[in-house]
């Protein structure tokens, strides 16, 4: 859901592309999320694009043909990046686990010290899991053997802290429409200085993508302000916004708001027989995937809650077409009004398809609440 300010500050008039104003957004942009991030990088900007062009400008800008590239795999979006290195002519390395599980840090370690890449990359927030893997691991390894991380945060931004400084990440891209609670269609990056002094002094070839090409970007949102590309002004203007209704609440604040609506929502789903895909200490505080029941149909489920409460929830997809829900409480609607709405209504409709729940997942949620004080 979008934040009902966002949509306010989309309706102000459009400004020129090079209108200084223009420039003030994105300034404000760079710095609101510079703290999402977790970082103090000069190179911070939102691309005119969605998560997915924000990953083809991090594999385009700092995977060369030829160079290794290692990509740890446990879910659709790892194995996206794996097909865009694949596409840079870059020899990939693909380091898999089953869907829905992460590396411990001796594995990660193991496999950059063996392979010694040029490039490592992998994907934080796992949207089609609901997986989250801790990179710092993997940032101390490859940085030992002199290469560069790349992490897709596209799920997290906004509603988990990347700390992007403080694991050592070199390159991250996420998207406007999750965690910031915006609309779709644009991609916050950030890149290091670490990063930024390869791309300009060590890589050897031509970027294959003009549109995408950092060094162009940088003299577009940068000193020069040099006509690159005709940005989509609402979109800044929403994105402005989004930033404003975080600062205001405050990051801190905003996680633990995700966290314990997600604590109460898992525990309501395990108090009603269920389980979870993701083991614990690892589940996304934003998307969660209970695991389909056997003999339950998603689709009967799904069309249950949108056809008689407006509610709307995913299926698993990929290895995990009929295995898995994939249930997103981020942004305006992680509030303990709208997830203990969604847990009845979300129990209602798998009873309704004969599915045996135990009595107990209101009461569970709500323990989770007491427990907080909320």
């Amino acid at each position: 859901m979008v934040e009902p300010r966002v949509y306010d500050a989309m309706s102000k008039p459009i400004v020129g592309h090079l209108d200084p104003f223009f420039f003030e957004i994105t300034q404000a942009v760079k710095t609101g999320l510079n703290t999402c991030f977790g970082t103090a990088n000069e190179f911070t900007v939102a691309m005119s694009a969605t998560g997915s062009g924000g990953m083809e400008t991090a594999v385009a800008n700092f995977v060369e043909p030829g160079s290794k590239f290692l990509v740890f795999a446990s879910g659709y979006f790892c194995d996206r990046l794996i097909d865009m290195g694949k596409r840079q002519r870059a020899t990939v390395i693909q380091i898999d686990k089953p869907w829905g599980e992460t590396w411990t840090p001796e594995e990660m370690r193991e496999a950059i010290l063996r392979e010694k890449p040029n490039t490592v990359a992998y994907v934080a927030a796992e949207t089609s899991t609901g997986c989250w893997t801790d990179g710092k691991a993997i940032c101390e390894a490859a940085h030992e053997v002199g290469a560069l991380v790349i992490a897709d945060c596209v799920t997290a931004l906004g509603s988990m802290p990347i700390e992007f400084d403080k694991t050592g990440i070199d390159v991250a891209y996420s998207c406007s429409q999750k965690g910031l609670g915006c609309p779709p269609g644009l991609s916050p990056f950030t890149v290091s200085p670490r990063a930024l002094e390869w791309l300009t002094k060590e890589r050897k070839s031509q970027i294959p993508t003009w549109y995408f090409d950092i060094k162009l970007l940088a003299e577009y949102f940068g000193g020069a302000k040099r006509y690159h590309h005709t940005a989509p002004i609402s979109m800044f203007y929403a994105l402005h916004e989004g930033l404003t209704v975080i600062a205001e609440e405050g990051l801190e604040n905003r996680f633990a708001r995700h966290r314990l609506n997600r604590n109460a929502f898992v525990a309501g789903i395990e108090a009603m027989g269920m389980e979870m895909h993701v083991h614990r200490g690892h589940q996304l505080w934003n998307l969660m995937t209970p695991k389909l029941p056997e003999g339950i149909s998603d689709m009967a489920v799904r069309k249950h809650l949108m056809d008689n409460y407006g509610i709307d929830i995913a299926g698993g997809f990929g290895q995990l077409t009929g295995k898995v829900f994939r249930i997103g409480i981020m942004g305006v609607l992680a509030t303990k009004r709208d997830t203990l709405f969604l847990l009845e209504k979300f129990e209602e409709a798998l009873r309704a398809q004969g599915f045996k729940a135990k009595d107990g997942a209101m009461a569970a949620a709500e323990a989770m609440y007491a427990t907080s004080g909320s």
